[in-house]
């Protein structure tokens, strides 16, 4: 009975070790992961503009870790994919606008009125009468056109970003971006035109989205992949002083408004303003690289294929000093994708797992300059482009506070919509759709540059719900950290949730790259349209 009474005490023991052995220290792993983020935002790395110095060493930093994770190099180059641009900087000593009502001249303030969206086609001047088209959107499919009967042909095009709010997110997104927008402004007859920023979806303050007017735009030096060419003058409008833009029209700003917070339809109407443009631009080229690495696939089938795990390396560099700090470190935005790239590669090698289908680690460059490093890389992959099955993508995923909800983007899109809850689900988290549809997140990362390309994607944040403090330090965050100097080292971040968010999409990559059947988009998604 002894040796019984001892054999139990030890199982016992022995269950509780191998209990706590079972339980991950999310803390310990959370620092692990913190460090790559401290070093790949630290200030010497400059802000990691695109084809900076900074932007190079922290790609070095990427492609050893990439190394001691066990993945074999899958570039052009080893591990790295060049990517050459062409680079439009706004000279606004040789540029303005100015609005003519009659026989009476304003002129803008740039930077507090408005501003430049430069292109690498150079400099133009352009006097013209001008438009208002709503939200500028043409949406084939739902017979909706603001254009129709609006005469644009040889005029500037102004709008309000956004789109009605009965119109399905989906679609509302996708002819929001930039190459479709074109499409129509082009088609209209527009000669240029001049967006106003819808104030309720503003992330950020006018002063801190105007104090980046002067940062480098890239444009990719590849035609083929550019995408549609940009008009001669873009400008951007301040909605505080947009009602310039309307005098004498017989409508005012506040009336757009109106009907947009009333969903009701917007007013179109030729403006009685003549802009004269004149934009002066410096151009140059660089040249920058996307890092990947590949884990190769058990399988002897499968194993051609890819499942995708991405975030973006590069982020604004030096900016605009904002309380006398003008290095725009991007901790969250997106070194803390990196980081979790490399400690997802990392987990898998120390867990021994054998994928079946191959899982290629991709770091891309130009996310910040209009997903330019992801649509390089779809337009020209590495591996071969129909064996791609799914990208999962990290883009400033916001451990901001524990990890109880994790909004996923794209989770009614695809069938990764099942492989995310059924993951999340094990691991006691709940899975929430996008709660902020009108932000327009699902196009604003580098997964769409997959979907363009017909592979089903998913992006994610981590949820909250409202009325909650973690709704107001989600929303805070955008206010007072995105895209500015205080996205640095100095913000807390829960670590552990960070940890736990790494092993979530761990596991979830491991489940795609072992699933029978490769992901597929629901039928009913608007994004299937891009896999025929």
């Amino acid at each position: 009975m002894k040796r019984i009474g001892k054999l139990c005490a030890c199982l016992s023991v022995l269950g509780a070790a191998a209990a706590m052995a079972a339980t991950p220290d999310w803390e310990a792993l959370g620092k692990r992961w913190w460090a790559h983020v401290q070093y790949l935002a630290d200030d010497k790395w400059e802000g990691r503009d695109t084809g900076s110095a900074g932007y190079e060493m922290a790609a070095a930093y990427v492609t050893n870790k990439f190394k001691s994770a066990g993945l074999q190099p899958a570039g052009t180059d080893g591990y790295a994919q060049p990517v050459r641009f062409q680079v439009a900087q706004t000279d606004e000593s040789e540029s303005s606008i100015a609005l003519t009502l009659e026989t009476k001249t304003q002129q803008l303030k740039l930077g507090e009125d408005a501003f430049f969206n430069p292109h690498a086609d150079g400099d133009a001047t352009i006097t013209a009468p001008a438009v208002f088209a709503g939200y500028g959107l043409s949406v084939p499919e739902l017979k909706y056109d603001d254009f129709a009967g609006l005469d644009t042909k040889g005029k500037f095009v102004i709008y309000i970003t956004g789109g009605p709010a009965s119109m399905p997110t989906e679609i509302k997104a996708h002819y929001q971006s930039r190459d479709e927008r074109l499409k129509a402004l082009k088609k209209s007859g527009a000669i240029g035109t001049g967006s106003i920023p819808n104030p309720k979806a503003a992330e950020v303050p006018w002063s801190r989205t105007a104090g980046a007017r002067l940062e480098p735009r890239m444009e990719l030096s590849d035609l083929g992949v550019a995408g549609e060419p940009s008009l001669p003058i873009s400008m951007v409008f301040n909605p505080a002083h947009a009602e310039n833009l309307f005098a004498g029209s017989g409508h005012t700003f506040q009336e757009v408004l109106d009907a947009m917070n009333a969903d009701k339809p917007l007013p179109r109407f030729p403006l009685a303003v003549t802009i004269r443009a004149r934009v002066k631009v410096k151009t140059s080229e660089t040249k920058s690289e996307n890092i990947i690495g590949v884990l190769p696939g058990s399988d002897a089938k499968l194993s051609k294929e890819y499942v995708v795990v991405s975030a973006h390396l590069d982020h604004l560099g030096i900016g605009e000093p904002v309380n006398g700090d003008k290095i725009y470190n991007g901790a969250m935005d997106d070194a803390s994708g990196i980081a979790s790239l490399i400690e997802i590669a990392r987990g898998i090698k120390e867990s021994g797992a054998k994928p079946k289908r191959s899982i290629l680690f991709l770091a891309v460059t130009g996310e910040e300059k209009g997903l330019l490093g992801s649509r390089y890389f779809a337009e020209h992959p590495t591996v071969d482009r129909k064996n791609i099955v799914a990208d999962l993508n990290m883009d400033m995923f916001l451990p901001l506070f524990p990890l109880k909800y994790l909004e996923v983007q794209g989770l009614n899109e695809s069938t990764l919509g099942e492989d995310v809850r059924a993951v999340c689900e094990a691991a006691g988290v709940q899975v929430q759709a996008d709660k902020q549809p009108d932000h327009n997140r699902f196009i604003r990362s580098d997964q769409y540059s997959f979907i363009r390309k017909g592979v089903p994607a998913l992006a994610f944040k981590f949820g909250w719900v409202p009325g909650t403090a973690e709704e107001k330090k989600f929303n805070d965050w955008y206010k007072e950290r995105y895209h500015g100097p205080a996205d640095d080292l100095s913000q807390p971040v829960d670590l552990a949730a960070a940890a736990q968010f790494n092993a979530i999409l761990e596991k979830l990559a491991l489940r795609v790259a072992d699933e029978a059947q490769r992901p597929a988009w629901k039928s009913e998604s608007f994004f299937k349209r891009f896999a025929q």
